[in-house]
C-alpha cells in the first residue's frame, strides 16, 4: 500500500510517515495489532450499515472495511493523502469515487452522514479540537468511534527508542497532548462514552450521540 511518507501541506505532516500496518520490526507491529483488534471489535460492536472515515489518510482502514463487504467512504483535508487513497483504491479495485476531500471542520450533514464515523488520530493534530467534536456531531448516526495517541506514554515511548529527542518525545505535527481521563472528560462533552479501550500507546473510546 502506497503512502505519503511524511510530507507536509499547508504546514501540516500528512498522512502516515512510514507504513506501520506493514512494519517487520517486532514492537510495531504488536501495537498496530492491539489497535487493529480495539478496532475491529468496535466496528463489530457498532454493527453499522454505512462507515465515513473522517481523516482517513491513505485509504487503509476504509479499503480494508469495503473488503469485509462494509459500505465505508472516507475523506481527509489533504488532497495528497486523497490522490494516494484513489490510487490504492484502484490497485483494491475499490471504486476511487470511495474518497473525498473535504476538513473535519467543513463536515456536511446531507453529504457526510453515517452510521459509524471513525475519527482515529486526527484530533491531536488540531489546534482546536472541539471545533472538530462539535462538527463531528452533525455527522454521526448511531456511533463514533475515536481514538488520540496516549500521554504521557506516547512521548516516553519515543523519547525511550531515541526519537524526537529535541521536542521531549513529541512526534511533530501533535499540536494537543491527553491523558485517558482527559480525553475522555472533553469526548463525554459531546457524545456519551459507551466503551473506553486502551491498545497501547493509544486512547480509544467507542460513543453515541449525546442523550444529555
Amino acid at each position: 500500500m502506497k503512502i505519503s511518507g511524511g510530507v507536509e501541506e499547508n504546514g501540516v505532516v500528512v498522512g502516515n510517515s512510514y507504513d506501520k500496518y506493514g512494519s517487520k520490526n517486532p514492537i510495531v507491529k504488536k501495537m498496530m495489532k492491539g489497535f487493529k483488534s480495539a478496532l475491529s471489535d468496535l466496528v463489530l460492536e457498532a454493527s453499522p450499515l454505512s462507515i465515513h472515515e473522517v481523516g482517513c489518510g491513505e485509504g487503509y482502514w476504509v479499503l480494508q472495511w469495503n473488503k469485509l463487504g462494509f459500505n465505508a467512504r472516507g475523506c481527509d483535508f489533504s488532497s495528497h493523502c486523497i490522490d494516494i487513497a484513489k490510487e490504492n483504491a484502484i490497485a483494491c479495485e475499490v471504486s476511487p469515487e470511495k474518497f473525498n476531500v473535504c476538513s473535519i471542520y467543513e463536515l456536511d450533514q446531507a453529504r457526510d452522514k453515517a452510521d459509524l464515523i471513525v475519527c482515529c488520530e486526527v484530533l491531536e493534530h488540531l489546534e482546536y479540537p472541539e471545533a472538530a467534536l462539535a462538527a463531528l456531531q452533525r455527522v454521526v448516526g448511531k456511533s463514533l468511534i475515536i481514538s488520540v495517541p496516549r500521554e504521557p506514554i506516547w512521548c516516553g515511548l519515543n523519547l525511550a527508542r531515541g526519537k524526537y529527542l529535541s521536542q521531549w518525545g513529541n512526534t511533530p505535527g501533535h499540536l494537543q497532548h491527553w491523558s485517558k481521563s482527559s480525553f475522555i472528560h472533553l469526548v463525554y462533552k459531546y457524545f456519551d462514552v459507551v466503551k473506553v479501550r486502551s491498545p497501547l500507546p493509544w486512547t480509544m473510546l467507542l460513543c453515541r450521540p449525546s442523550a444529555r
